[in-house]
């Protein structure tokens, strides 16, 4: 699995407005509000790297230009450095840290998130590609939800949790999807947590451009085909919706043993 893995794409949505952030987000995009320090989207692209993913594409729209800036600024920022203040030559000593490789892409600030995933479409059309939301962390094993998969076949597989009822609930049938609704009370509990793993035939589901709301129409008809599967996750897994959401991730982060960080430092 180690090569194949390590080829494939991670698309990750960074463009809302993060509404219920405003507290955090009036002056830079969702993903880039901190835990420790760090943007959530530095821990969110770390967990991947410890699978041995390290190929990004960012959908970017609101405040683009400051996820631009980090990652323009990553490795001078992240790095012991020597400049010559007589020339303006800068010599890296030692990189703690690479984020792989990064595509920042713009997809308009009012594109909805299935509109974002097909303006990427001649980047991730190529193969097996994994999506996920840039404003949340979790202990998900990425390898074994890719071999969850690629063993059922189907088109998609999206990772169910089970924190508090207040996203897309998922009717399932064993670990075959029956029917997808957004933001609707569960009664098995359990919700869409992100961490999807698609085929590239999903990508013939967005049919509405940039009004295609992925959670929406494109995960219920490839639920009515028989076509979505759940990985159920029963480990940690937390977004940043809310002021209370951050809190909680500081506290987290602070105690030293963050249950979502599985890098090395």
């Amino acid at each position: 699995m180690g090569l194949a893995i390590a080829l494939m794409k991670v698309v990750l949505l960074c463009g809302g407005k993060g509404t219920r952030l405003s507290e955090e987000t009036a002056n830079r995009p969702k993903p880039m509000v901190t835990i420790g320090g760090k943007p959530i989207l530095w821990h969110l692209i770390n967990h991947y790297l410890h699978y041995d993913i390290e190929e990004f594409v960012l959908a970017l729209g609101y405040k683009s230009h400051i996820i631009k800036e980090y990652f323009i600024n990553y490795n001078a920022m992240n790095s012991d450095l020597t400049v010559d203040l007589n020339t303006g030559r800068v010599e890296v000593l030692r990189q703690h840290r690479s984020l792989g490789k990064v595509h920042l892409v713009d997809t308009g600030e009012e594109t909805l998130t299935g509109g974002r995933l097909n303006r990427l479409a001649d980047i991730v059309k190529g193969g097996t590609f994994m999506l996920t939301y840039g404003d949340g962390v979790a202990n998900v094993n990425l390898h074994e939800l890719l071999q969850f998969h690629r063993a059922h076949g189907k088109l998609a597989t999206v990772t169910a949790v089970r924190p508090t009822a207040r996203f897309g609930a998922l009717q399932m049938d064993g670990n075959r999807v029956d029917c997808f609704r957004e933001k609707v009370q569960s009664s098995e509990g359990w919700i869409n947590g992100g961490f999807f793993v698609f085929e590239p035939g999903v990508l013939d589901y967005l049919q509405d451009g940039d009004e295609t709301v992925l959670e929406g129409s494109p995960m219920e008809k490839l639920a009515a085909d028989g076509q979505l599967m759940a990985y159920r996750h029963n480990g940690f897994w937390q977004c940043m919706d809310t002021i209370r959401d951050r809190t909680l991730l500081e506290e987290l982060w602070a105690s030293g043993e963050p249950p979502w960080k599985s890098w090395k430092n």
